[in-house]
C-alpha cells in the first residue's frame, strides 16, 4: 500500500468513526486503526527517502531506522533530510490538536492500547470555550445497549449543561443553545489534552499528513537533484 492509498484508508476511518458517533466500542476501533495508518503514512515517507537516497535499509523503515543509517554511512543529504524533517515535524505537531493525535500515536505504541473514551454532549453549533459534558451510561461489553437510553441521558443531563453554555454565551454575546441543538460525541484526554473531541481531531489532521508527505517530497527531491 502507498502512501496515498494509505491516507485514503485514513479518510475512510474517519467516515466510520462518524458513522458509529458516539459508540465508543466502534469509535475506538476505527480510531484505533486511523492512528494505525497514521503511523503509517509517516513511515512511508521514510521508505520513499530510502529508496531515493540509497540507503539500502534492510530492517523495518521507521524515522529512527533511516537516521541511523544516514549516519551509519555518514550520507549527508540523508542526514539534512532527517533533521529537517524533524524541525518539520515538530513545527506542524505545535498546536493543539495535530499535538493531540501525536500523543496519542505515542502512548498506543508505549502502552499497546488506546487511551479510554468517554461520551460527552456539546452544542451541534460550537462556539470557542464552549463547555462539553460528560454523560455516564450503561454498556453492553463496551456498546452502547441502546440509542433510545442515550437519549434519556441526554435529556436528563441537558437543563444544567444548557444553563452553564448558555451563561457563557451570554456573556459574549453568542447565540443560544436550544434543547434540540445538543449532540453525543467522544472524547479522550491525554497528558494535558482534556476534553478533545475525536472526530474534529482526525478530521483537521489529515490535511496534514498530506501536507507533511508533499513538502517530504519535495525537499527529498531537492537533495537527490
Amino acid at each position: 500500500m502507498d502512501i496515498e492509498e494509505t491516507i485514503k484508508e485514513c479518510e475512510i476511518c474517519l467516515k466510520q468513526i462518524k458513522q458509529h458517533e458516539p459508540d465508543p466500542f466502534y469509535v475506538n476501533y476505527f480510531f484505533e486503526r486511523y492512528v494505525n495508518l497514521r503511523d503509517k503514512a509517516i513511515n512511508g515517507i521514510f521508505e520513499e527517502a530510502n529508496r531515493d537516497f540509497g540507503l539500502f535499509l534492510t530492517v523495518k523503515i521507521t524515522e529512527k531506522s533511516f537516521e541511523e543509517k544516514a549516519k551509519s554511512k555518514d550520507d549527508k543529504d540523508a542526514i539534512i533530510f532527517s533533521k529537517w524533517f524533524q524541525e518539520k515535524y515538530i513545527q506542524e505537531h505545535g498546536s493543539q490538536y495535530p499535538n493531540f493525535i501525536d500523543e496519542i500515536s505515542n502512548f498506543k505504541n508505549k502502552f499497546k492500547k488506546m487511551p479510554d473514551l468517554k461520551i460527552m454532549i456539546r452544542a451541534r453549533e460550537r462556539y470557542r470555550d464552549d463547555i462539553s459534558c460528560e454523560i455516564k451510561i450503561q454498556l453492553k461489553q463496551e456498546k452502547l445497549r441502546s440509542k433510545a437510553e442515550l437519549d434519556i441521558e441526554i435529556k436528563r443531563q441537558a437543563p444544567m449543561f444548557l444553563e452553564v453554555v448558555n451563561h457563557k454565551r451570554k456573556e459574549r454575546n453568542e447565540p443560544k443553545v436550544e434543547g434540540n441543538q445538543i449532540v453525543a460525541s467522544t472524547f479522550m484526554d491525554i497528558g494535558n489534552h482534556k476534553d478533545v473531541e475525536i472526530v474534529y481531531a482526525a478530521e483537521i489532521y489529515i490535511p496534514l499528513i498530506i501536507r507533511l508527505v508533499e513538502e517530504s517530497r519535495k525537499k527529498i527531491q531537492e537533495l537527490t537533484k
